[in-house]
């Protein structure tokens, strides 16, 4: 009889637990509730005492001053009742009403003259301390809170593009550290995501190119044949307009996704000069359609990448003579200072745009009325290269359908 094989045996538990690890005693941690509450109650505490102290020691010299004899008794043998508080009594042959009347309101008037002494000396203490606490408050929350800075810091390092900064918090284990630690944590997720992509972007800029170039090459090869056949020759024309098509999709992707980014490296550009630059290689397909360019363009000096902004303005001006009415149609590009900010105007005539359609126009693969397909004008990145680009500046774009058609495009950057 054969024997029973044994079940098999459970794996091995995990020796290290992801989680975190509660303390024994979770209300005896340091956390931020517990060290405020000791530190405020603490300090009302010690006011307290020293506001107590203070008044004792006022109220007890008052007492000593309000023991002080109101009168002295002079002369052996006949009486005579001499005050130095009380003036009332020096007056001689007084009667004996007269006399306790007098000793009423002198005792009267030095009960009055100690509580408003112990008054004004206590609101004189008050205030001093009121001070001091407030010095002191000052001081300690801002010792508390001044994790909060550096946590600010680093965010804004980080927003600045600077992915490799941490927190690296120290100090007792409350909800700062914990804040600070969760932070890091997210940083260093960040870090690994834009590294990743940026490999990606590489590998694919350069498996992605290889191929359509040499593509490219052959069917110019085949079309510089003389003795091809027609059909052939049309249909490597059709096949390399095909190539040219993928190409400038693949450019445009990669262009999105680098442009995605902060300009980490940043240069003196003239939106100006870019501008003209922009309208210089538009300028033959806008002869060709009629489209008049005009425009002013003044000085609007910006901190960026030169070769993106110069997409920019290349991607407008290109929609704008590319979309435009078929006859008698103009194009106008205005750079200038505007409130501080260097700003690129791009104006065009052509079809009616709705204005609940203008947010669609920068989504990626969308157009006007169409996505994907319908138009051989373009790829469909052009204004989404655009916006990636100004949002990459620390600029945003800005679209208004024109009254009469077309559309007014406003890119706003940053000096």
């Amino acid at each position: 009889m054969a024997a029973t094989p044994a079940p098999p045996q459970a794996p091995p538990k995990p020796t290290w637990d992801p989680r975190r690890v509660e303390p024994s005693f979770p209300w005896l941690r340091p956390t931020i509730r517990i060290r405020l509450t000791l530190l405020y109650g603490g300090m009302f505490l010690i006011a307290g005492i020293l506001l107590l102290s203070i008044i004792y020691l006022l109220a007890a010299q008052a007492i000593n001053t309000g023991n002080e004899p109101l009168f002295k008794i002079v002369g052996a043998k006949e009486l005579q009742v001499t005050s130095d508080n009380c003036p009332a009594i020096k007056v001689d042959n007084l009667t004996f009403s007269q006399f306790n009347d007098a000793i009423s309101a002198c005792i009267d008037g030095q009960r009055r003259v100690a509580l408003d002494d112990l008054l004004s000396r206590s609101l004189l203490a008050l205030l001093g301390l009121a001070i001091i606490a407030f010095a002191f408050g000052y001081a300690m929350a801002g010792r508390v809170l001044s994790p909060l800075g550096r946590i600010t810091r680093t965010a804004r390092a980080v927003a600045g593009s600077d992915l490799s900064r941490r927190i690296e918090l120290d100090g007792p284990d409350d909800e700062l550290k914990e804040l600070a630690d969760t932070f890091d944590e997210m940083l260093e997720r960040l870090q690994r995501a834009f590294t990743a992509q940026q490999r990606f972007v590489g590998n694919a800029s350069h498996e992605l190119r290889t191929p359509l170039a040499i593509n490219r090459t052959l069917l110019e090869v085949h079309l510089s044949d003389p003795g091809a056949p027609v059909e052939l020759q049309q249909l490597g024309k059709t096949l390399l307009a095909t190539n040219e098509r993928s190409e400038q999709l693949v450019e445009g992707l990669l262009l999105l996704a680098r442009s995605d980014n902060q300009i980490v490296e940043r240069k003196p550009v003239d939106l100006a000069e870019v501008a003209e630059q922009a309208v210089d290689q538009v300028h033959a397909e806008a002869a060709a359609k009629g489209v008049v360019i005009r425009g002013e363009q003044k000085p609007a000096v910006v901190q960026g990448n030169g070769v993106l902004l110069e997409r920019i303005a290349l991607n407008l001006v290109q929609n704008a003579v590319r979309y435009n009415i078929p006859e008698g149609g103009w194009v106008e590009v205005v750079t200038e200072v505007q409130h501080g900010q260097a700003v690129l105007v791009v104006t065009n005539t052509g079809p009616v745009v709705p204005a609940y359609e203008i947010d669609n126009l920068f989504e990626p693969f969308r157009r006007l009325r169409t996505e994907r397909t319908g138009s051989d004008k373009g790829v469909g990145l052009g204004l989404s290269i655009v916006r990636s680009v100004a949002r990459a500046h620390g600029g945003h774009i800005a679209a208004q359908p024109r009254e009469g058609g077309g559309l007014v495009m406003r890119v706003t950057l940053p000096i």
